[in-house]
C-alpha cells in the first residue's frame, strides 16, 4: 500500500495485548483513521514453534463479545468503516520477545517451522500477514539470517494474498548489518521506528523523535545524541536501496521524561516513560513546539527541584507535520507505538497524522 500507487498511505496501530488490563480493548482503537493494525505480540521459540505472550488475554479473556484479543482484533473487520480492509497483521517477538530469534533464523528447519506456523496462524485467524519484530540483529550473520527468514515466510506467505512487514530502528548500528535492498524485494512495508532516539542510556536529555535534525550551525554545538534523525533514518534507509514507499514512519503514543533537566542536552537525575493518554492535558495544550525540527516539549518543574522535568513527546501538531513529510517525500504512511496510548478526541495523534498524510 505505497502513498504513491493510489492506494490510500497507511495509517497503521500496534494494539498491545497487555492493554487489556487496563479496560482498553481492540474496539477502542480508532476504526475512522486507521487501516492497518497490528497485533502485538505473538512469540516464537527457538525450534520456530510460535506461543502466547498471555493466553488468557490472547484467547481466554472476554472482550469485545469474543472469547481473547485475538479474534476479538480479527472481529474489528466488521465494524471498521473499511471492513475487510482494514488489514490485520501477527506481529511477532518485540523489545523482550526477540531472544530466540539468532537461533531461530540460523536454522534451516527453525525456519521452515517458523513459516508454517505463521501461515498455519494466518489463516485460523482470519488475519492478513505477519510483522517481524526482531530487535534486531547484531551483526552481518545476523543480518544474513534476517534475509534468509524473510525469504522463508515469503515462501509461506506469497504476495499478494499475504502481507509481509517488518520493524526496524533508524539506528544505522543495526542497518548496516542488513541487505536492504534484498529486504525490500521480500516486505511489503518497513516500519521505521523513529523515536527512542534519547532516554536512560544517553549521557543528555533531548528529543525522543524528531523528524528533522538542528540546523547547520545548532549541529555543530549540540551533542550527538540531539543530532538523530527520523529524516536521517529515512534518507539511510532510501540510500541502501529500499523504496521510500515501503517505508512507514514510526511516532510514539508516548513520552519520555527526564527528571532535573530542563531543556534538551542537559543532564539528568531518572528518565521515565509515560503512555500519551496518561499525560496530563496541561501538557499537550502548553507544550513548546520548535517546527524546525518537528519535536515538542513540556518542562514540569515545581520550583523546588520537583516534577518531570523535560517531558519529550510528539503533539497533534508535530504529527501532522510528519504526516506531511511522508506525504511530500512519497512514502508508505505513519504507524504509531501504540494505538492504545492514544486519546480519542481533540488531542489524538492517530487522526493528526490521518490528517497530515491527506492534506
Amino acid at each position: 500500500m505505497a502513498a504513491s500507487s493510489g492506494t490510500p498511505p497507511l495509517n497503521a496501530v500496534y494494539y498491545p495485548s497487555w492493554r487489556i488490563y487496563k479496560g482498553i480493548a481492540p474496539s477502542h482503537l480508532q476504526l475512522d483513521y486507521i487501516n492497518r493494525v497490528y497485533y502485538a505480540f505473538i512469540l516464537a521459540n527457538e525450534d520456530g514453534t510460535l506461543r502466547s505472550l498471555d493466553t488468557h488475554a490472547d484467547h481466554a479473556i472476554a472482550v469485545d463479545g469474543a472469547s481473547g484479543c485475538i479474534t476479538a482484533t480479527a472481529r474489528l473487520k466488521h465494524i471498521s468503516p473499511l471492513g475487510h480492509g482494514l488489514q490485520i497483521l501477527a506481529s511477532i517477538g518485540g523489545g523482550s520477545g526477540s531472544a530466540p530469534f539468532p537461533a531461530l533464523a540460523a536454522s534451516p528447519a527453525a525456519r521452515e517451522t517458523f513459516a508454517r506456523e505463521c501461515r498455519h496462524f494466518v489463516d485460523a485467524h482470519g488475519f492478513d500477514g505477519v510483522d517481524i519484530d526482531w530487535e534486531h540483529p547484531q551483526d552481518s550473520a545476523a543480518g544474513a539470517d534476517y534475509i534468509a527468514l524473510l525469504a522463508t515466510l515469503r515462501q509461506h506467505l506469497p504476495a499478494p494474498r499475504y502481507l509481509l512487514t517488518t520493524a526496524l530502528p533508524v539506528g544505522q548500528w543495526v542497518l548496516r548489518h542488513i541487505d536492504l535492498r534484498a529486504a525490500a524485494g521480500l516486505l511489503d512495508s518497513l516500519n521505521l521506528m523513529a523515536y527512542d532516539f534519547t532516554g536512560s542510556w544517553t549521557e543528555v536529555c533531548g528529543h525522543q523523535a524528531q523528524l528533522l535534525a538542528p540546523g547547520a550551525g545548532a549541529m555543530e554545538d549540540c551533542h550527538p545524541v540531539l543530532r538523530k534523525s527520523a529524516h536521517e533514518g529515512v534518507e539511510y534507509v532510501v540510500s541502501r536501496g529500499f523504496p521510500r514507499d515501503k517505508i512507514v514512519l514510526g511516532v510514539p503514543a508516548y513520552a519520555r521524561s527526564f527528571a532535573g533537566a530542563r531543556g534538551a542536552g542537559q543532564p539528568f537525575g531518572g528518565a521515565e516513560e509515560m503512555d500519551y493518554v496518561d499525560l496530563p492535558r496541561e501538557w499537550i495544550h502548553h507544550a513548546q513546539i520548535d517546527q524546525r525540527t518537528g519535536a515538542a516539549w513540556y518542562v514540569d518543574d515545581d520550583g523546588n527541584g520537583g516534577g518531570k522535568g523535560f517531558v519529550s513527546f510528539d503533539v497533534p501538531e508535530t504529527v501532522r507535520q510528519k504526516g506531511a513529510y511522508a506525504r511530500t517525500l512519497g512514502l508508505g504512511g505513519l504507524f504509531y507505538w501504540t494505538g492504545a496510548g492514544d486519546i480519542n478526541g481533540p488531542e489524538s495523534l492517530v487522526k493528526a497524522g490521518y490528517e497530515g498524510l491527506r492534506r
